[in-house]
């Protein structure tokens, strides 16, 4: 089998392949992240590459995604694209991954120790209590003598129990195969690293002299787009470092389903796993060599993700979870040694994921209700993470339900020929006033795209301005040089010679239509959670939206359009990246993990699928802002400006 040298071009990256390689698989071996929505399926159309010199083997039936003249240039999908010739390859700025904006919610924890009682810079962070899930103890023990000659062990945990207050220890084989040598070299000073599990104190290692100082947790996000990671110092509660990465398992898929679908069958779910573990080793080392930190003293990792997402992190397998009736392999799961699945951090740290409710109500969202709140007060509030899947939960500290609306990749960038994640260059604000249209892209940058926000920003302009009607269709008889009437009229919201690409950013009414059915999901699954309990919208004292996406979200223009609920616009708070802030809570108290447990536990899941009043209320919801205006009473489009 012979070998090719494939240039990307403009960056001009070479490298050797053999012949028969997919072009996608040639740009990730060259160090290339291109957009792959479904996987490397041939389904989404995003991994657009032109072939300029050279002979390559195109899948005929990815020709549907280009026109006449794309083909004549040379464009090609790189998944459906085998090398059998010496190639140089242009790659188009809106093909490439890009560096997602990330969210990492940095602000720190303090904790006054005598009472032991958090002490919280932001109101929606609530208080618990400081008693992290590893625990370092300094022990200074008597020496044995004839009238107390108790083994060794027992000495060390009989002083643990007159400190720490908890009765029951264990202790590995290991840990105990060097205790009696370490305790007498030490002179009997020692420091206990305990974790607990279940009210039990596993003895993780017994170091010699006071060790207490040089102790670290790890708090990790683990999002479907991005990994977040939080280094804190576990003798004060502070948060010492933040990274964050795109989640490198895009490769297979942008989404869940094209994950799960690559794992379960043309792939495997060990690759899917081992990608997750090197971006968590990668933001390690870079945190730990940042703050200085030796990783042999980070001794407890919590982690918050989807029920997909954690899965695949602990390698376990997903396919029954996108199969009816949904049935994941666990929703709580048993503390691991990290070490055992690739972390490299201490050999005897720990791992503890946060539980999960559902197939599709997972850790981040249980998380989320520990991070703001809602389950410690009377006043009945709603949590919304608005992504692939909206999911969302309603309720007080007596009860909380939830459910899982499948909002589509609308509202990051997906199903749209112009639409990409919230990256550089992507238009995230619109603005129509006296017939000039106005943007604002992520990092100032030249457009390349626009993200979710910007396109209910876009929605909401469009049918203010009465380029569009309440059902999403252009008004073709309106003069307006931007409109472009073709089978599928656009309307170019960034002209070419403003891009970075040189071809238009532009809607198309069809992708009007797909985001209205993303925004119309969402509302009736809000509408629908709050049917059930009897409620109205007006009834909840708060909605929290979380997540990248409420960012730059902006709050009067997603109620216009019908995606939020009409409420005082006081009472949506957009609260960041609340996932790894009750990854973090959790790291930090023990009985806030244990909460998290029993939070997780009293959820009542609704499957909507299995919820007939749910279609209605899609059906109703398909419409600018609903066709019953009574539910929008606020809402008043002012017409062309």
């Amino acid at each position: 089998m012979g070998k090719y040298r494939v240039t990307f071009l403009p960056d001009k990256k070479e490298i050797e392949v053999e012949d028969g390689t997919t072009l996608l698989q040639t740009a990730e071996q060259a160090g290339i992240q291109l957009n792959t929505l479904c996987g490397g399926e041939g389904l989404c159309g995003e991994c657009r590459l032109q072939v300029v010199d050279g002979k390559a083997r195109a899948d005929k039936n990815a020709i549907g995604f280009f026109s006449k003249d794309e083909l004549k240039k040379g464009f090609v999908l790189a998944c459906q694209t085998r090398v059998e010739d010496d190639l140089q390859v242009n790659v188009p700025a809106r093909s490439l991954a890009g560096e997602t904006q990330i969210i990492t919610e940095g602000t720190a924890i303090a904790y006054s120790e005598p009472e032991k009682v958090v002490l919280h810079k932001r109101p929606y962070d609530p208080a618990t209590f400081f008693e992290p899930l590893v625990s370092k103890v300094y022990l200074e023990l008597p020496e044995p003598t004839l009238a107390d000659n108790t083994a060794d062990i027992e000495r060390v945990t009989r002083e643990l129990r007159k400190k720490v207050g908890r009765d029951s220890y264990e202790i590995s084989l290991v840990c105990l195969q060097n205790l009696a040598e370490k305790l007498r070299r030490h002179d009997w000073k020692v420091t206990a690293t305990v974790a607990w599990d279940n009210n039990v104190g596993r003895i993780l290692s017994i170091d010699g002299g006071d060790t207490t100082d040089r102790h670290y947790g790890l708090a990790i996000d683990v999002g479907t787009t991005t990994v977040v990671m939080q280094l804190i110092d576990l003798a004060t509660g502070k948060v010492i470092g933040v990274e964050g990465s795109h989640n490198l398992q895009a490769r297979y898929g942008e989404d869940i389903i094209s994950r799960m679908v690559f794992a379960c069958g043309r792939g495997s779910l060990d690759q899917v796993h081992k990608a997750i573990i090197t971006n968590i080793n990668n933001l390690l080392d870079t945190l730990s060599r940042n703050k200085k930190v030796d990783k042999n003293d980070i001794t407890a990792i919590v982690a918050a993700g989807n029920t997909t997402m954690s899965h695949f992190l602990l390698n376990l397998m997903p396919c029954n979870i996108r199969l009816e009736p949904y049935v994941p392999t666990a929703t709580v799961y048993p503390q691991v040694v990290a070490q055992e699945i690739g972390i490299d951090i201490n050999p005897q740290g720990v791992l503890e994921v946060m539980p999960g409710v559902a197939s599709y109500v997972g850790g981040d969202i249980v998380a989320g209700i520990l991070a703001c709140g809602m389950a410690d007060k009377p006043e009945t509030k709603c949590l919304i993470d608005v992504g692939t899947n909206g999911e969302i939960v309603i309720g007080n500290n007596e009860w909380l339900v939830c459910c899982s609306a499948s909002a589509g990749p609308a509202f990051e960038g997906g199903g749209s020929r112009c639409g990409m994640r919230a990256a550089r260059g992507a238009i995230q604000k619109v603005g129509i006033n006296d017939n000039e249209l106005t943007y604002e892209t992520i990092g100032k940058a030249k457009p390349r795209g626009i993200c979710g926000s910007g396109l209910i920003d876009t929605i909401y302009e469009l049918v203010r301005n009465g380029i569009i009607g309440p059902e999403g269709k252009f008004n073709t008889s309106r003069k307006d040089k931007r409109l472009i009437e073709e089978d599928d009229p656009r309307y170019i919201l960034a002209l070419p010679e403003e891009t970075e690409s040189g071809e238009a950013v532009s809607i198309s009414e069809s992708e009007i239509a797909n985001i209205l059915k993303s925004k119309g999901a969402v509302f009736a699954a809000i509408k629908s959670l709050a049917d059930y309990v009897g409620l109205k919208s007006e009834q909840l004292d708060t909605i929290y939206v979380a997540g990248g996406f409420g960012s730059s979200l902006d709050i009067n223009k997603a109620v216009a359009i019908g995606l939020l609920p009409d409420i005082d616009r006081s009472r949506i708070q957009f609260i960041g990246n609340s996932s790894v802030m009750g990854a973090r809570m959790a790291l930090l108290s023990t009985p806030a993990f244990e909460k998290a447990i029993a939070i997780a536990r009293k959820m009542t899941n609704i499957e909507l699928s299995n919820y007939p009043p749910f279609m209605d209320e899609f059906i109703a919801a398909l419409f600018l802002p609903h066709t019953d205006s009574s539910l929008f009473p606020s809402v008043h489009y002012d017409g062309p400006s």
